[in-house]
């Protein structure tokens, strides 16, 4: 089972971050292809493999390490990309409670050092237009593809964004299927909560 931790920002929160992305949805077309509200998330950890029967081993972990945690007062600000591919929200507010949470061996994964915390909005289409393959003169730069500079575009655009704070009282434990989602992309569905501290 593909299992991540993650902190979900409120309804309003997200609905607010929806509005400002609809500019950029409309001046990318097809070439940028948006995730759904339901699944937009703040992604502490993955792990691709963890059997079914460890869901409540895992649960029980992420319950002890969450116990350590105050709620934290975040929002989400800013934008970057990554691997020319991924459109990213980033989170403000308590950066050091969240670069603490980040840091934590969540899943039992390995805690990685330059974790960022994200909210992943778009991804580069399969269907985005693709750069012309023209001969090119020796030192002449290659030719952008069309759905690189929308990125750059969107990252630019987005860079100046200040969503609402919210205060983040839980993690969730969200279960990943591959394929089960819409346009074949993955299902998220949440198997566990727990709560930041001991309220």
């Amino acid at each position: 089972m593909r299992l991540f931790a993650a902190i979900r920002p409120p309804q309003d929160i997200l609905e607010h971050l929806d509005s400002a992305l609809e500019d950029v949805r409309a001046r990318a077309g097809r070439a940028l292809r948006f995730t759904d509200m339901e699944q937009q998330h703040l992604t502490l950890a993955f792990h691709p493999d963890i059997p079914d029967g460890a869901l409540e081993d895992a649960l029980d972990e992420m319950a002890q390490l969450a116990a350590g945690f105050d709620p934290l007062t975040l929002h989400l600000a800013g934008a970057g990309e990554f691997s020319g591919r991924t459109l990213w929200i980033g989170a403000g507010g308590d950066a050091a409670g969240m670069e603490r949470l980040l840091a934590q061996p969540w899943l039992g994964e390995s805690p990685r050092e330059r974790r960022r915390a994200h909210l992943t909005v778009a991804r580069v289409s399969a269907r985005a237009p693709q750069a012309r393959r023209a001969p090119r003169q020796k030192g002449q730069p290659r030719e952008s593809a069309p759905a690189h500079i929308l990125l750059q575009e969107a990252v630019h655009a987005l860079s100046v964004y200040r969503g609402p704070e919210w205060t983040a009282r839980e993690v969730e434990l969200v279960a990943s299927r591959l394929g089960e989602g819409r346009s074949g992309g993955p299902l998220h569905e949440i198997v566990g909560m727990v709560p930041l501290g001991t309220w």
